[in-house]
């Protein structure tokens, strides 16, 4: 496999754009929506090139830990980070479950303002990977759509509540 698979999920939200961007770079905001149906834990969370944002999510007495690492912080346009699953020490593993599972994801998420309000858009793409990890993203892509869908409808339900 040469090609790169790139994951996409575009949503429009009934909200202007700097509220949705709120949702992103808030922490008490980005832990009520992010990884849905398990507790999330924002550990650090500083939005800004070079910054990161230290995430657990926690369900039952079991917990897994990402990294992710700021490259380009645009308010409110644009956020780029390097995504990585890591140990309670943030450093960089194998994904447990999936060990083909890419070590770093690049995540691009854009801002743009509509007539209705804000068109989101997410690309995740391997970064970096080697054959084994690009194709099992791309294997697990069709999937993704569940776990970054179930968060979106969350994030819907919050931008409503924040306009009520």
């Amino acid at each position: 496999m040469t090609d790169l698979p790139v994951y996409v999920l575009e949503r429009d939200f009934d909200a202007p754009r700097g509220l949705v961007w709120r949702t992103w770079t808030e922490p008490e905001l980005l832990a009520r929506w992010y990884g849905p149906n398990v507790a999330t834990i924002i550990h650090r969370l500083d939005v800004r090139p070079g910054g990161v944002w230290h995430n657990e999510m926690k369900w039952g007495d079991k917990s897994s830990y990402e990294r992710m690492s700021y490259t380009e912080v645009k308010a409110p346009e644009r956020l780029v980070w390097l995504h990585s699953m890591t140990d309670a020490d943030w450093n960089v593993v194998a994904n447990p479950r999936m060990p083909d599972w890419p070590r770093v994801l690049l995540t691009t998420v854009t801002f743009t303002e509509t007539a209705a309000g804000t068109r989101l858009r997410l690309t995740w793409a391997p970064h970096e990977a080697n054959e084994a990890e690009k194709a099992c993203f791309a294997a697990a892509m069709a999937g993704l759509d569940h776990g970054w869908g179930s968060g979106m409808d969350l994030l819907a339900r919050i931008l409503a509540e924040l306009q009520a």
